[in-house]
């Protein structure tokens, strides 16, 4: 998986080439960035925290995190749960066969084990087949048909797909078994407590002796951090015991019970997750930073003038003087009220004459104004005034609201930028640079061939 700031910023990424409006303009914050000290990747973090300024984006992908985690806790859970009862439900008998319950503890843990180990061995540099994706796609764990949860979705099913997954899915497998395990240590230890037990073994085909040299070679490793083994007397003592045993012979059996379990079984799985763990830190999934997206606003802000004296600068972008109708006029603010009644006569009454008709259609801010304002256009040919506070963002929000205007005034559409004492103080955050964001409007004006009011 990717880290977190990872995964934020490559959500951004998606998003920003599918052109999803975000809380804040990405252009601005790139352009902020470029003065600001750090390493490449640290600046497209703070990049990405920037533009989910509200959080949004984040909150999706923890969302989304959060509940595979659940998952696995609960499964982990339930896997405990199932190794106590299933040990449990084994040992309600006071006389134990104790070979038969060792192999039912770790008979099909050790294979599984060893398959493991051998499919590690044979797979080397390959990707196993990922049964996890499809068992906990994003798309079962979270719904919604917005931008943001489709994206955030392919970006964690890319994330299963990844070759470095194998170690992340090992590492949930052991995690399950050392689960089940130790539900049946618990169960196990909380049995030899409250119950008197006697264990036995039997076989038709092996001698004493057989099975003393098999019971001191299972013991060995657990004799080493200090667990009881039984002696010869112990084990031979123990063949077809059918009532109680002494109680210094059944807690020999005991303690190699418990021992084998720790040594055989808990131990050798804890040390397979430990190497999943690792293997995955090591093959982790990095964020590459080599694509275009990220190398065009790396570009950006290593961009400086080598030498002044050769460098020309283009001119940049100027909207086009607005050119004011005869006929009839729509008068309208965008989004903010302006305190100033009549407050186009400061840059049209030139070249309005007293015959003009102009009506004043108020705030266009909501989809309902924005309807209501087509529906106008559409049945009245008259062309449209539009002031805007001159510090307004001309994000892609409010540039597709002048597209759509500029689409059904029949006699076009001109801005008048107004100042800042014009709008109430709740207007659109202002910035320092007030030269900026007139050449910003300037050039998205001109793209657009819209008219620019002398004010």
């Amino acid at each position: 998986m990717l880290s977190p700031q990872d995964q934020l910023t490559e959500l951004v990424r998606t998003l920003e080439t599918q052109q999803h409006v975000f809380a804040t303009d990405p252009l601005l914050i790139t352009e902020k960035l470029q003065s600001e000290d750090g390493t490449p990747i640290q600046k497209l973090h703070r990049r990405a925290s920037r533009i989910d300024s509200n959080g949004a984006l984040a909150g999706v992908l923890g969302k989304i995190d959060g509940r595979i985690k659940g998952i696995m806790i609960v499964m982990s859970v339930v896997w405990c749960i199932s190794g106590f009862l299933g040990l449990f439900t084994l040992l309600q008998t006071n006389v134990v066969n104790f070979f038969y319950v060792l192999v039912c503890l770790l008979g099909f843990h050790t294979v599984m084990l060893l398959g493991w180990l051998a499919m590690t061995l044979i797979n080397q540099g390959k990707q196993s087949s990922n049964w996890f994706a499809s068992f906990v796609s994003p798309s079962y764990l979270i719904r919604g048909k917005d931008d943001v949860t489709k994206a955030a979705i392919d970006l964690y099913e890319r994330q299963l797909q990844h070759s470095g997954m194998r170690w992340y899915l090992g590492r949930f497998s052991h995690q399950l078994w050392l689960a089940t395990l130790t539900g049946m240590l618990l169960a196990i230890v909380f049995l030899l407590i409250v119950r008197q037990y006697s264990f036995s073994w039997e076989s038709t085909l092996l001698s004493d002796q057989a099975l003393i040299t098999l019971t001191q070679i299972l013991g060995w490793l657990p004799s080493l951090v200090g667990f009881d083994v039984p002696d010869s007397t112990a084990i031979a003592q123990s063949r077809m015991v059918t009532e109680a045993m002494p109680l210094s012979a059944a807690r020999q059996w005991a303690g190699l019970l418990v021992g084998s379990l720790l040594m055989y079984g808990i131990v050798p799985r804890a040390i397979a997750w430990a190497f999943c763990a690792l293997m995955f830190r090591r093959k982790k999934m990095r964020l590459d930073i080599k694509q275009p997206y990220y190398q065009k606003i790396l570009n950006f802000w290593q961009r400086h003038v080598v030498d002044a004296d050769d460098f020309k600068e283009a001119p940049a972008p100027v909207a086009p003087k607005a050119t004011v109708s005869t006929g009839k006029k729509l008068v309208a603010l965008l989004e903010y009220p302006a305190k100033q009644d009549n407050w186009w006569l400061g840059g049209v009454d030139a070249d309005i004459n007293d015959n003009s008709e102009i009506e004043d259609f108020g705030i266009v801010d909501d989809r309902d104004d924005m309807e209501r304002l087509t529906s106008y256009l559409d049945k009245h040919p008259v062309q449209v005034l539009l002031g805007v506070h001159s510090n307004a963002l001309p994000d892609r929000g409010t540039l597709r609201k002048l597209d759509r205007i500029a689409e059904h005034a029949a006699d076009g559409l001109i801005i008048q930028l107004l100042s800042d004492g014009t709008l109430a103080k709740g207007s659109v955050q202002t910035i320092a640079n007030q030269d900026t964001r007139y050449q910003q409007w300037q050039t998205a004006l001109a793209a657009r061939n819209i008219g620019l009011v002398d004010s």
